[in-house]
């Protein structure tokens, strides 16, 4: 009796189908590829629009003869760049931005990681005392230059009148270089030691106690600590700290602008009489929105763009490679 041969499977589009991924998974599937890229498009369209244009715009800008006086802008290649570098006022604000720059920062990092270190113990009133460091960096920046400059006054500041107790002749801090730059420096330290404080306490808040109570078992100082554990703890912190607040310094131009209004006569943005204190910010603003020549004004931008970047970097190379301590 001959055997009937088993029936063969049908290939049907059933087992083709079963092996096609379901369409819930696809659609997970293309969730997970494309939505962080949806997130974070709003961010990107205002940072090509807002950002990356302005920065090449400028760039063409500059190498052009751009000027309100005129609608033919004629090409003139790197010729700003190079009358720029030549500039003797170009230098000059370059000197008292890196010199306000440096006064103002310094100071202000070691006492924004002292006042952390004080934040950072047990006290009472901690919410107290930490809104208290924003209030500056919430006052209105021509508030405090107002009242700063009345404060910093040559006749009837408060500043000469306390130096009057030492025996010192009152300072025209508007007048001279260094004077103008120590102003500048302590009004913008200031506006900015509370909230790099805030910063420096909420990375300390990270750093693990058994550390502190180890190296106080030890017999080790409060000051000790700082500088063995919470400094070394919270360098990233300080990196970036350092660099935010370098970029910040090469950018100053309210302060000087508002403290200039009174000291050489209704021509504010050339930083006193004598340039003793005009930065470099001060100075595109001059070019740009007082003599109206863009190309030049664009090409100044471009300088000292690249210097804020070397600064950075100096200041990134410089943190990452020390030890961690004040010392």
């Amino acid at each position: 009796m001959a055997t009937r041969a088993p029936d063969r499977p049908a290939a049907t589009t059933t087992g083709r189908a079963s092996h096609r991924p379901p369409r819930r998974f696809l659609s997970h599937r293309f969730d997970m590829k494309v939505s962080p890229y949806a997130y974070v498009a709003p961010f990107l369209v205002l940072f090509c629009a807002f950002g990356v244009f302005p920065l090449v715009y400028t760039a063409w800008v500059s190498l052009h003869e751009w000027t309100l006086l005129s609608d033919v802008h004629r090409f003139i290649g790197l010729d700003n760049f190079a009358t720029l570098l030549g500039d003797g006022y170009f230098w000059n604000a370059t000197f008292n931005t890196l010199s306000i720059g440096v006064l103002s920062t310094v100071p202000q990092l070691v006492m924004a990681i002292w006042l952390a270190s004080l934040l950072n113990r047990p006290l009472r009133a901690q919410t107290f005392f930490r809104i208290t460091l924003l209030l500056p960096n919430v006052t209105s920046v021509v508030a405090v230059v107002v009242i700063f400059s009345q404060l910093f006054g040559r006749d009837f500041g408060l500043i000469n009148w306390v130096l009057s107790w030492f025996g010192v002749d009152g300072v025209a801090w508007s007048e001279g270089a260094l004077s103008s730059h120590v102003a500048l420096s302590v009004m913008i330290m200031w506006r900015w030691t509370g909230y790099n404080a805030l910063i420096f306490l909420a990375a300390m808040q990270a750093v693990p106690r058994e550390l502190y109570e180890a190296a106080t078992l030890d017999g080790a100082s409060p000051y000790t600590q700082l500088r063995r554990i919470t400094i070394p703890m919270i360098r990233p912190t300080i990196i970036f700290v350092v660099i935010v607040s370098t970029i910040g310094a090469m950018q100053i131009i309210a302060e000087p602008l508002l403290f200039g209004a009174g000291t050489n006569g209704g021509n504010i943005v050339t930083g006193g009489p004598d340039r003793q204190f005009q930065t470099l910010a001060l100075y595109v603003y001059e070019r740009g929105f007082v003599n109206f020549d863009f190309g030049y004004a664009s090409a100044a931008s471009w300088v000292m763009f690249a210097f804020v970047v070397v600064a950075a970097a100096v200041n990134y190379l410089f943190i990452s490679r020390s030890r961690g301590d004040l010392t």
